[in-house]
């Protein structure tokens, strides 16, 4: 019988190798981008490797082929998603101390709120503090949006103000440990814990603006009614004290400074529906802008040009009035 559809069958076997070619790759990340030593790693990926190519490659029928690939990739597959995460590994001395809130009647106590005394970026002595915060003086929420050189991805921070020059910033973020640098593709694969950072804006937006070489950084203030700013604000400590109690995997997809950010927005402001931009994050400010949430007095390049503060970062010195500082003559403030 002459096959009627050569393209469609030759369609299906490309797919076919398509979804194998995608699968096996992930497979040999996951186990090279493991926690485990590197020997071991290795010869473990060269054996998935192998097995994955000989259940496709010895003959045997098309679906006894895709069965056996697919029992060995369900199994690596199952054993990648009962890798436990940790609170108790050897952590760099900037994250080793995980911060928590406690409420109380019309406050709240947030205990190791992070404010490093830089003097170079990996040169700093580590401080914590516990402050008390007063919800009836919540009266603002800020945007802080990091360009750290990768094209279409930033890095996203909130920071929430009580009057007298007193904020809050949080910056959700991996949790590294001691000597471990970031790796955009171990991101992907179960290599850090997501923590969330609270802390001075001194020790936060400094670091990025002062000392972190190719950080760019922008501030925006956000419009929002005050109702909003606390129940996000009260979102934040909840995400912030499950951390304490259950470690969570940072995933540079699915659970990173942005889609977090949208968790905690989202329930309370439903306007701000899922959008691409939130996975590429670089593009946040043109999200906010199409929003209505910050000023739109001027173009949005205008706008972000303004916002720009790391020359503002460098002058404002250590004291008291460095958020003061850099919020000066700002649009919207």
């Amino acid at each position: 019988m002459i096959n009627k559809h050569p393209y469609s069958a030759r369609l299906k076997t490309a797919l076919a190798w398509l979804v194998f070619l995608a699968l096996a790759c992930w497979g040999v990340l996951a186990i090279v981008c493991s926690a485990f030593p590197a020997g071991p790693r290795y010869a473990a990926a060269a054996a998935f490797t192998a097995l994955a190519l000989a259940s496709v490659l010895v003959p045997r029928a098309g679906g006894r082929k895709a069965a056996c690939f697919a029992a060995l990739f369900a199994l690596l597959l199952a054993g990648w998603l009962a890798l436990p995460p940790s609170n108790a590994r050897d952590w760099g001395a900037d994250v080793a101390v995980l911060p928590y809130a406690e409420l109380g009647p019309g406050s709240v106590t947030i205990h190791d709120l992070r404010n490093c005394d830089y003097r170079t970026e990996k040169d700093y002595t580590v401080r914590h503090y516990d402050g008390v915060f007063k919800l009836a003086a919540l009266r603002s929420m800020d945007l802080f949006l990091v360009d750290w050189g990768l094209p279409h991805i930033a890095h996203a921070m909130l920071s929430f103000g009580f009057g007298g020059g007193r904020y809050v910033c949080f910056s959700i973020e991996t949790r590294k440990k001691k000597g471990e640098e970031y790796s955009a593709v171990k991101g992907f694969f179960k290599q850090y814990e997501l923590t969330y950072v609270a802390g001075d804006e001194r020790d936060l937006v400094r670091l990025r603006a002062n000392y972190r070489k190719g950080e760019e950084v922008y501030l925006y203030h956000l419009k929002a009614r005050p109702e909003l700013i606390r129940l996000v604000f009260l979102d934040y400590l909840r995400g912030m004290n499950r951390l304490k109690e259950k470690p969570q995997w940072y995933n540079a997809l699915t659970a990173n400074c942005t889609t977090d950010i949208w968790r905690h927005i989202f329930p309370y402001y439903p306007k701000l529906k899922f959008d691409w931009r939130i996975l590429a994050s670089g593009h946040i400010d043109e999200m906010v802008y199409e929003l209505g949430v910050v000023d739109r007095t001027l173009p949005l390049a205008e706008l972000r040009r303004r916002s720009h503060i790391n020359a503002r970062s460098r002058a404002a010195g250590t004291g008291p009035e460095y958020s003061e500082v850099i919020r000066r003559g700002l649009p919207g403030f």
